[in-house]
This record gives C-alpha cells, sequence and structure tokens, in this order.
C-alpha cells in the first residue's frame, strides 16, 4: 500500500480520523475516544504525515505521535477556516477538510515550539498569569475599603508590611479572605521570579535582548518564548504582524485605507512589547524621541504602539544580528553593565 495521509478533528473528549491516499480516495474514517485509540490506529497505515488543527486539546495526541516518528502538521485555525470553511460542519467533514488540504500541501501550517521553548513559555505566562490575579485582588479590597467608606493611611502603601497590619487590624470578613490569597500569590511569583532570573543570564538570546532600554530579565524570556527561534520571520515587519502590532488596510481599486493595529497573532508579544515601552520612555533613544513627536500629533495612545513596535523592530535586529542593542540615532549611552534595565 501506498503512502496516505491522515487528518484528526481532535476534541476533549473524543478524535475523528480520516485517512487518504494521495489520489484523493477515503481510504476509512473513525471516531476515535484517546491518544492511546489514535496511535494503534493509525499504526495500521503507512501513514506519511497527519494533520491537526491547533489547539489546547491536540498537545496529548501531538506529543504522543511526535514521539512515535509520525510526521505531524499543525494548521492555523483561522486560515485554515478560511480556505476550507463549509456550511455544514462537523467533526466529519472538518477531519476531511485537514486531510485534503494536507494531501495537496495547502495547510497554512502554524508554529508548535520545541518542548524547551514550550517549557519557558508556559512557566513566563504562568507569572503573568499570577500577577493578574493578584492585581484583581488588590483592586477588590481596595473596591471593600472604599463601598464601608475606610481611608487606608497615607504614610505606607496598602500592600507593604504596615499596610497589611492595618487590613488585619480591620477584622474583616472580606478583607480576610482575600488576604491570605493575596499572600500565596506574591509568595508563588517571588519564587517562579527568582527562577526565571537565574535562567536569563544562561540564554544568549535573553542576554542580548536585556541590552534594549527598557527590556529586564523577563520582558526578555517572555519575548524569547513566544518568538522561539528567529529564523522563522525573514524580516522584522513578519515578526510586528506576528505580534499584530502592524495597521490593517483595506484597499480597493488605487486606494489603501490604514486602520487599527489588526491584533492578531501572539498577544502576549505584543503585551510586553507595550510594556516595555512604558520603561523604555525614561532614557534618550530614537524611539523616545519618536514617541515624543508622534504623542504631539496623534496623541499618547497612538504613540505607544508606534513604539511599541519600533522596539520590537529592535529585538528582531538585535537576535538577527547577534549583536547588543545600540541606538541607531546615537542619543542613547548604554550603562557600563550592557543591560537596558
Amino acid at each position: 500500500m501506498s503512502s496516505l495521509v491522515c487528518g484528526l478533528d481532535v476534541h476533549k473528549d473524543s478524535v475523528y480520523a480520516t485517512v487518504m491516499s494521495y489520489g484523493g480516495e477515503v481510504v476509512e474514517r473513525r471516531k476515535l475516544l484517546d491518544k492511546d485509540e489514535v496511535v494503534s490506529f493509525l499504526g495500521r497505515y503507512p501513514i506519511d504525515k497527519v494533520a491537526m488543527e491547533s489547539s489546547t486539546s491536540i498537545v496529548p495526541v501531538y506529543r504522543a505521535l511526535r514521539g512515535k516518528g509520525y510526521n505531524v502538521l499543525v494548521s492555523h485555525p483561522k486560515k485554515t477556516r478560511l480556505i476550507a470553511e463549509s456550511r455544514i460542519k462537523t467533526d466529519r467533514v472538518d477531519s476531511w477538510a485537514l486531510t485534503e488540504l494536507a494531501r495537496l500541501d495547502a495547510l497554512p501550517l502554524s508554529y508548535v515550539p520545541p518542548d524547551d521553548v514550550a517549557a519557558l513559555r508556559e512557566k513566563v505566562r504562568r507569572r503573568a498569569f499570577m500577577v493578574r490575579m493578584r492585581s484583581k485582588l488588590k483592586v477588590k479590597i481596595k473596591a471593600h475599603l472604599t463601598i464601608n467608606g475606610l481611608t487606608p493611611p497615607s504614610e505606607y502603601g496598602l500592600f507593604t508590611r504596615k499596610g497589611l497590619e492595618w487590613l488585619h487590624g480591620l477584622q474583616s470578613d472580606a478583607v480576610e479572605s482575600y488576604l491570605p490569597v493575596l499572600s500565596t500569590l506574591t509568595l508563588q511569583i517571588e519564587r517562579l521570579s527568582k527562577e526565571l532570573r537565574r535562567m536569563a543570564p544562561e540564554d544568549e538570546d535573553v542576554r542580548l535582548l536585556m541590552t534594549i532600554p527598557g527590556v529586564g530579565y523577563y520582558s526578555a524570556l517572555l519575548v524569547k518564548s513566544e518568538i522561539g527561534t528567529i529564523d522563522r520571520f525573514p524580516d522584522g515587519e513578519k515578526l510586528c504582524s506576528y505580534a499584530g502590532l502592524v495597521p490593517s488596510v483595506s484597499s480597493s481599486g488605487a486606494h489603501k485605507r490604514y486602520g487599527s493595529i489588526t491584533k492578531e497573532g501572539s498577544r502576549w508579544l505584543r503585551w510586553i512589547m507595550v510594556e516595555s515601552v512604558r520603561i523604555h520612555l525614561k532614557y534618550d533613544t530614537g524611539i523616545t524621541r519618536a514617541y515624543h513627536a508622534i504623542a504631539e500629533r496623534k496623541g499618547s495612545g497612538i504613540a505607544k504602539v508606534a513604539a511599541a513596535r519600533r522596539l520590537l523592530m529592535c529585538c528582531y535586529a538585535v537576535l538577527r544580528n547577534h549583536e547588543p542593542y545600540h541606538d541607531p540615532a546615537g542619543h542613547y549611552q548604554p550603562s557600563r553593565s550592557g543591560r537596558g534595565e
């Protein structure tokens, strides 16, 4: 039997498989329950490649098949739907569409990071998640104080050691419910931060990124985890597009209209670039001067996004050229440590 292609429509509790010849003939369709059944089922055929649509649910199946040596292709969900959208949407149809696109070499692929990059990505995202949860708890505590007409002391911060003592002194059921969770989150964030801080100097790309003003150890690790390898991107514009930091374009005939940024791709990379700009603006660089010029004409919001895009272009140049950051405009002079933050 000649080589075959398989498309898998993967869900949390089931997988629908379609096996097809390169001539377009469907060999077999089958609903499977888990990754072990998938591996057993595919073992019956000379499968050349397996196609799946990117989602969280595919990870166990993807790892199991890669571990068995299969050539696994992961498609970009939105681009796949643009090519193969059907009015009748079932697992059977989706599985067939993935198989057909893989057979024709027309599957729009999605990047799947190697295990080490995936582990780093999970770790930096986990820290960001915990920081956001802690911020929400702080907002809830402040809201509770406002509702009850309580004014925190002005001589020290509300969440400093003295501030926490003051909060405990209120003997409020609501506050006492929040504070243990807040304390646990803080301990976990500190533990993760120490671990990530130790990891940063061990990676050459991260060390280079940290020479950019405003990019500290955490920002550099997050950028590295989201990019993976810089060779994926032929130029800086493609990287900015991946981060959703390029303007949307509406074109009709000879007319082009540019709108707001696309916000497609890695929202984490887009977020950390905007956050890094806040610190970068403390330094005298070409990006900082461009930010102020744009802010005067179009406002700080647009200027911040433009600065984030330029900062990401700097990240691309540093990683592509394997050289520390230097300001093309010549305004910025790095510190002796060579670090941007």
